[in-house]
């Protein structure tokens, strides 16, 4: 006990705690001796002047551990009543029994240091108010946490070294039983090897672990499944099968025959009494052994499809990530690219006249940082230019030209093949020399007989792997192209664009054939919308597509529209106009047929100048003006008009006639004069002209 720690009337006024704890349920049932000697401890109590009634023993915590505080009940009591001044002393057997977490210990510390609360344990009694006391504490309880990593680091230490030889032992995954000397095989089931190899062969097909599970489904094929625990472990059952049992078979490397330790690391963050686990990257893991034991798949054939489930993961976050083709009619779903952040774009979908229209848009920097969109792009022509784009790269010359590419690429895996054939021949020279050699050895020289022997086998041995290996190799060895082959490919090549414009062909069917091409697309708006397309194979193609149209341009008259009524106007009135464009089959931006209120509106709207206007700008003359000109009547210079004697026309619609500015003598009225008589007098038009 400190010199400098006494037990006052105020301590044993208050209550004094006796915590016990004990790490694990099997200690607790094991190891009593170490739990009676904490119950001990209040005689201690009690020899220092505390009352029988008011020492408290705390022992809810016995089978947790003292790691932390976030789960043990009875600590965070003690933390609480010495906070509130009710607590005199905490006992407790030594410091990791209290805790073995140093911020948990000082926090404590500090609180019984504030509430003048003594700390005794089995060496002595301490004040933590006082520094040398409360240093000692500190120090205790840095070694206690400094124990437990200790301990878990020799225990993890030899888990490690045995999982690096392939020797620390795991349940074995559905489809694989442990032989009676512990190897890992397949399962002889074979309903359960035959229900494992569909699973694979459903997702190379389909590439998705909803669709094999809709497929298990539609077939009403059952799933199998180990009992582990219960009164008949290794018995099989039989349900339906789940996503996230797909999930979990496509990610486990072991169906590819790997042996691998550490895929996953805890996280130090505890949340809510539970620990996280991230999944590690293939460079982090700490044991890989490739072909440690049968698998269902290649190794080669488990990274293609992790590739494929990243590539449609909803739930990955990556910006740059594809997602799987779906149903809806965006042809370039999951392929698009923001040109501005280099995000990855979302579809949305709008109706447009009854019809499903996409909409790309880059907004995930708005949803995370309340920022605008950053990009939002109808989809609709954009998809029919990748379309004509794809239809019109997709062509007869380049199938001749990936042929050459493809030769090539032939030609290198020939070379490659030549040298692996020299290799085997050279092993198979070996096994030769090493037989032999054990052939010419007396039979007397039992060591030197038994040594060549081994050599020989191991010669063996390897000339067997490396044959094995080219035949497998062999197998997927891709053929020579022949004249039928192109002439298949060309083929196929004629029908594509009619099966891709077939309204029968599915979406889904038709991204799997793009995706088959074109590796991603990035959308840029500028003044017009720039299509970056990157071919797969590296090779990339710009095009352009004008802007979309706003609202407003949406329901506007074309130009050429415009442009046509601005050329009839100076010869046709509004009726004239309106009649013309509606035989051309011409309508206004809204759809509708042409009449003259419309055409007026439309001059109105583009500033163009009626029929009687332009006349009326050439110096054209109104009946009044003719009248006064000619000295005679309006009605004469009508009938004048309507004579052929003056050249005039129909300026609009509600008959307003003007006359051609004359040129030559001007005609004169002879009133009185009979009617046909007047008509010898020379004619210039037949009648008042409609227009010209």
């Amino acid at each position: 006990m400190s010199q400098s720690t006494t037990v006052t009337a105020d301590h044993l006024r208050r209550l004094a705690f006796l915590y016990v704890r004990q790490s694990s349920l099997q200690q607790v049932q094991d190891h009593q001796e170490s739990t009676a000697r904490q119950y001990a401890l209040k005689r201690r109590a009690l020899a220092l002047g505390w009352a029988a009634e008011r020492v408290v023993v705390i022992d809810d915590d016995l089978g947790l551990s003292g790691a932390s505080a976030a789960e043990r009940t009875g600590f965070q009591r003690i933390v609480a009543d010495v906070g509130l001044g009710r607590v005199g002393m905490v006992m407790g057997l030594e410091v990791s029994r209290l805790a073995r977490n140093s911020s948990d210990w000082h926090r404590l510390l500090e609180i019984c240091a504030l509430s003048e609360t003594l700390i005794l344990d089995e060496d002595g009694l301490y004040d933590p108010a006082h520094f040398n006391d409360r240093l000692l504490l500190g120090l205790k309880g840095t070694v206690s946490e400094a124990e437990l990593h200790v301990l878990r680091a020799r225990l993890i230490g030899g888990q490690l070294n045995k999982a690096r030889r392939g020797e620390l032992w795991m349940r074995a995954p559905l489809g694989m039983v442990y032989d009676a000397g512990g190897k890992l095989m397949l399962d002889p089931d074979e309903q359960v090897q035959g229900a494992v190899r569909l699973v694979f062969d459903t997702f190379d097909r389909t590439g998705s672990a909803g669709a094999v599970v809709r497929y298990f489904q539609q077939q009403q094929i059952a799933w199998p499944r180990r009992v582990h625990k219960g009164p008949r472990p290794g018995a099989l059952v039989f349900g339906e099968l789940e996503h996230d049992r797909v999930l979990s078979i496509l990610h486990n490397p072991r169906y590819a025959g790997a042996y691998v330790y550490g895929r996953t690391r805890q996280r130090k963050l505890r949340l809510a009494g539970q620990v996280g686990y991230r999944r590690l990257p293939r460079a982090e893991w700490k044991v890989f052994l490739p072909d440690a034991h049968p698998g269902y798949i290649t190794w080669e054939q488990f990274e293609a499809n992790q590739e494929a489930l990243h590539a449609s993961a909803q739930s990955i976050g990556a910006d740059r990530r594809r997602s799987a083709p779906r149903e809806g009619v965006a042809l370039l779903q999951g392929l698009v690219i923001c040109g501005r952040c280099g995000r990855r774009m979302t579809v949305r979908y709008i109706v447009s006249h009854g019809h499903p229209e996409p909409l790309y848009r880059c907004q995930r920097r708005g949803i995370q940082r309340a920022e605008p969109v950053c990009q939002s792009l109808p989809g609709a022509a954009i998809d029919r230019a990748v379309s004509e784009l794809v239809l019109e790269t997709v062509t007869p010359a380049s199938i001749d030209v990936a042929v050459e590419v493809f030769e090539e690429l032939r030609s290198r895996a020939a070379e490659v093949d030549r040298a692996k054939r020299a290799q085997i021949a050279r092993l198979r020279e070996d096994a030769e020399l090493a037989q032999q050699q054990f052939l010419l050895v007396r039979p007397e020289n039992r060591l030197v007989a038994d040594n060549l022997e081994r050599h020989w086998n191991e010669a063996l041995q390897r000339l067997a792997a490396a044959e094995e290996a080219y035949a497998g190799a062999d197998k997927t060895r891709t053929p020579p192209v022949t004249p039928e082959m192109k002439e298949r490919v060309a083929a196929l090549v004629a029908d594509l664009p009619r099966v891709w414009n077939d309204p029968r062909t599915p979406a889904r069917d038709r991204k799997r054939m793009l995706r088959l091409l074109i590796e991603d697309v990035t959308l840029l708006r500028d003044d017009v919308v720039g299509v970056s397309i990157r071919w797969r194979g590296g090779a990339t193609r710009r095009i352009e597509c004008p802007l979309p149209l706003t609202a407003p341009d949406l329901r506007r008259t074309p130009a050429a529209v415009v442009e046509q009524v601005r050329a009839l106007a100076t010869e046709q009135t509004d009726a004239q106009i309106a009649d013309t464009l509606n035989r051309q089959r011409l309508r206004t931006g809204t759809g509708l047929p042409f009449s003259r209120r419309r055409v007026r509106m439309l001059r109105e709207a583009y500033d163009i100048n009626s029929y009687a206007e332009h006349l009326i700008a050439a110096h054209w003359l109104t009946v009044p003006q003719m009248a006064e000109l000619l000295d005679v009547h309006p009605a004469t210079a009508k009938r004048f008009a309507h004579q052929g004697v003056l050249r005039a026309v129909r300026a609009d619609d509600k008959g307003t006639i003007l006359f051609e500015p004359p040129t030559g003598p001007l005609p004169v009225a002879q009133p009185g004069k009979r009617l046909r008589d007047r008509r010898q007098h020379p004619k210039l038009v037949s009648q008042v002209q409609e227009g010209a």
